[in-house]
């Protein structure tokens, strides 16, 4: 009797699982169908907006609705991606459970004598509905099965369409370029560029190891390469940490931390009545690159479909020194790829080490300036597959050159010799692309190159590119950049998560994570125990770095997609309308200020003693007392 009831009770367990299984199936098959019908990242009537935008330029209104659309389409694609990849992964185990179920229900059935008189026509006709019944109910799991591993890819598989000014597409095979294009140098540079080619062509030589294809070279050829590298470079010194200090060299000041280490910066200005504005001056092509400074250098680049440039100003009175047109680069597409307007064919922020500046541009176009203007060396890296446009900003340290190409094709992180581009490393990355930029850490007393990108946070070794440790928890499209203080690393991402990351030995652990207020573009900084970050609707935060805590809140007028910069026991932070932010670094809100530009930005400030240096849509500012 006992083995009855369990049979009867695993009957109805089967019938339970599998008409959930069922009903899973079906709304997979559902969402699959809905999705092939309706491209989520091909909004009709987002593309209607973008060509009116080019029409009315200056209509606020028609940019705030863009944007408020671009960023419901992303919630609900990320919504339905994640419902496809749960409900898959439920299908998946409830028909195993099934399984399981039936063949335990089908053993014990075994067990019990069948009567021996059964009429034959309704047996064999009972027999041929089951499994009528169970093939109709595979089939159906497996197309379900099916329809969510297909739906998982959008944006893997984009390609990125016609360019700016309406022209035809890119051609997608082009690749990386391993040259250099150099312009006639002066006199008193020939003799080192002639020994830095021959120098160049021995490394070659001597590396011309197909390191992909035969793993058990990779470490061999690493350390060919890089000891050739260190000895065409040895005589070079190249600034330290405490020169770097001295000035604002890259996206987000010195290691790309988020840390100025300036004094007596100004905490009032009106950009629009001239208070405290030492000078204004129009820069003649838009970009989303923040300004870097070297001495009395200051750079940004700017770029439209036709042409890309790099401009020298002096941070003094505001001259332009110099302007450089990325022109006549082997590789470099015929026309410029597709990009959103809010990222453009500049956004990346140059680099420099005080001897040459150093840009990439959303062609793939790559290239090193002296500080007088005369180009050194430019490539082509492949037109980045990357339907915003590349955004990922330059980090140069110790004679490297380091490149996150992060792309929807491939995944890439690069050092290149900062003499001639050569590569020193180039390490292929497994994931999807990512717009954050590198940071640079000393941790262990050896500096470690940590990026983000969808799922992982990851830590790469500066010298070699191996890859140390790596953290899965991230998704979406990953805009910020990490943050690292006292021996932990920040990340977030809008969609996702905030956490913090304790680095060990070939390993990395989450102490803690936080998931309410969370940035999209805007980086985090961690400073004085404390983390600041700033949200793409206008919340601005404060947290205990070491438990995660909340300490405050503070809503502001517009969105960050800017950077805050602690600098001067302060932090700095500007949102899309153009006001500053300027808090006090405290657990307790203290707003010292919020001066106003007179127009919109989205770039992130540069710092040097006295003064602070901000651009705006149109116009380049000094600011000081």
């Amino acid at each position: 009797m006992e083995k009855k009831n369990n049979i009867e009770l695993l009957s109805q367990l089967a019938l339970v699982v599998g008409g959930i299984s069922i009903f899973i199936a079906v709304l997979l098959l559902l969402n699959y169908w809905n999705i092939s019908r309706y491209d989520p990242l091909d909004s009709q009537a987002l593309v209607a907006l973008v060509e009116r935008l080019s029409d009315e330029p200056d209509n606020d209104a028609l940019k705030l609705e863009i944007r408020n659309l671009d960023l419901l389409a992303r919630k609900a694609y990320f919504t339905s991606q994640w419902q496809v990849k749960t409900g898959g992964f439920l299908l998946l185990f409830a028909s195993i459970f099934f399984v399981l179920v039936l063949k335990i229900l089908y053993d014990m059935k075994k067990k019990i004598e069948l009567p021996e008189v059964e009429e034959e026509k309704g047996m064999i006709d009972r027999i041929l509905s089951q499994r009528w019944i169970g093939a109709i109910g595979i089939l159906l799991v497996i197309g379900a099965l099916l329809a969510s591993f297909a739906s998982n890819d959008y944006l893997e598989k984009y390609v990125a369409g016609s360019s700016e000014d309406g022209q035809t597409k890119i051609d997608e095979s082009i690749e990386v370029i391993e040259i250099t294009s150099s312009e006639s140098l002066s006199d008193n540079q020939g003799l080192a560029t002639g020994l830095a080619e021959v120098d160049s062509s021995v490394a070659e030589q001597n590396t011309n190891v197909d390191v992909a294809n035969d793993p058990s070279l990779e470490g061999l050829a690493s350390e060919t390469k890089a000891s050739i590298d260190a000895s065409n470079t040895s005589n070079i010194n190249y600034p330290d940490l405490n020169e770097i200090k001295k000035h604002h060299n890259g996206f987000r000041g010195p290691l790309s931390q988020g840390i100025s280490f300036h004094k007596n910066i100004p905490i009032d200005w009106d950009g629009a009545g001239g208070k405290n504005i030492l000078w204004k001056t129009e820069v003649p092509r838009a970009g989303k690159s923040s300004p870097v400074i070297w001495a009395n250098h200051l750079f940004v680049s700017g770029a439209d479909a036709q042409s890309r440039w790099v401009y020298c100003y002096d941070r003094n009175d505001g001259k332009l020194l110099w302007e450089h047109e990325a022109k006549d680069i082997e590789g470099s597409p015929a026309s410029a790829p597709k990009t959103t307007p809010d990222t453009g064919l500049a956004a990346p922020t140059l680099a420099t080490d005080g001897e040459r500046v150093y840009a990439i541009f959303g062609t793939g176009d790559i290239l090193a300036l002296d500080m007088s203007g005369t180009r050194l060396w430019a490539k082509n890296l492949g037109v980045p597959d990357n339907h915003y446009g590349h955004s990922s900003s330059l980090l140069c340290w110790e004679g490297r050159l380091v490149v996150q190409y992060d792309t929807n094709r491939s995944g890439r992180l690069l050092a290149l010799d900062l003499q001639n581009g050569n590569p020193i490393w180039d390490v292929p990355r497994n994931h999807k692309i990512s717009w954050a930029s590198p940071v640079l850490a000393e941790i262990g007393g050896k500096y470690q190159i940590i990026t983000s990108a969808d799922p992982l946070v990851i830590a790469h070794d500066f010298e070699s590119g191996k890859e140390l440790w790596s953290v899965e928890c991230m998704m979406g499209e990953v805009g910020p950049s990490v943050a690292f203080s006292e021996g932990l690393v920040y990340a977030s991402n809008e969609y996702a998560r905030m956490v913090a990351i304790k680095p060990g030995a070939g390993s990395a652990d989450i102490v803690w994570e936080y998931d309410e207020y969370l940035s999209e573009a805007s980086s985090p900084v961690a400073v004085e125990g404390l983390i600041f970050l700033g949200t793409s609707y206008g919340v601005f935060a404060c947290f205990d770095a070491k438990t995660g805590e909340m300490q405050w809140e503070f809503e502001g007028n517009s969105g960050f997609y800017g950077s805050p910069i602690a600098v001067d026991g302060k932090i700095y932070v500007m949102d899309m309308s153009g006001t500053t932010y300027i808090f006090e670094i405290s657990r307790e809100l203290k707003l010292i200020g919020e001066p106003a530009l007179g127009e919109k930005s989205v770039v992130t400030p540069a710092f040097a003693e006295g003064k602070i240096y901000l651009r705006g849509t149109k116009y380049l500012y000094c600011i000081g007392a």
